[in-house]
């Protein structure tokens, strides 16, 4: 196999183990009549701090998984393909911050569940980094995540459907940004 593809084939594996997780847990959840929405983060309470590692894996319906599943695996394969060297950084940050942050701040005491918040980090990050990098391949990627998630990207970090959490939208953003802006300036210094 090809240097290559070797390479990609090893970027998408953290994003395709994760996903594997997460349609496991949906199929406990569909084959057994199990409802694992407690795992997810209910803010501020006792029980809901495990959500902040276990809400991405949850998700409400079969639809809410599909539309995490395409983004997560091409969102964190170009993480790692392209920046090898800070993906794990990035992918721990959003993940962990993100749900850490809707924790403590989200005003809503219903339970966050689904991988969107980690999704919306992944894409700012991408958005940013690239901006701040500002070499070819990296603006080539900030301006390609932008085209096929820019519209979406902004919309969601609005309330406007109370199912959808977009608590975790704006959460996932605010770190992949900051996330960006501090790994470039380390790389300049």
């Amino acid at each position: 196999m090809p240097a290559k593809e070797k390479r990609f084939f090893g970027s998408s594996v953290i994003p395709f183990r994760l996903v594997f997780v997460m349609w496991l847990s949906f199929s406990i959840e569909f084959f057994y009549h199990i409802d694992l929405g407690f795992l997810g983060i209910k803010p501020r309470t006792v029980e809901g701090l495990i959500g902040i590692f276990t809400a991405p894996l949850i998700h409400g319906d079969y639809m809410h998984l599909l539309s995490n599943t395409v983004p997560l695996l091409f969102l964190g394969t170009i993480l790692f393909f392209f920046y090898e060297r800070i993906g794990a950084i990035v992918f721990f940050r959003c993940y962990f911050i993100t749900n850490l942050l809707v924790w403590i701040f989200s005003p809503r005491l219903s339970y966050h569940i689904g991988a969107s918040g980690l999704i919306y980090g992944l894409a700012a990050f991408l958005i940013c980094y690239g901006i701040l990098k500002q070499d070819f391949v990296s603006l080539f990627v900030s301006a390609f995540v932008f085209f096929v998630y820019g519209g979406i990207f902004l919309a969601g970090i609005l309330p406007s459907d109370p199912r959808i959490s977009w608590e975790s939208h704006l959460a996932g953003a605010l770190v992949g940004i900051l996330t960006a802006f501090n790994l470039a300036q380390k790389r300049r210094n």
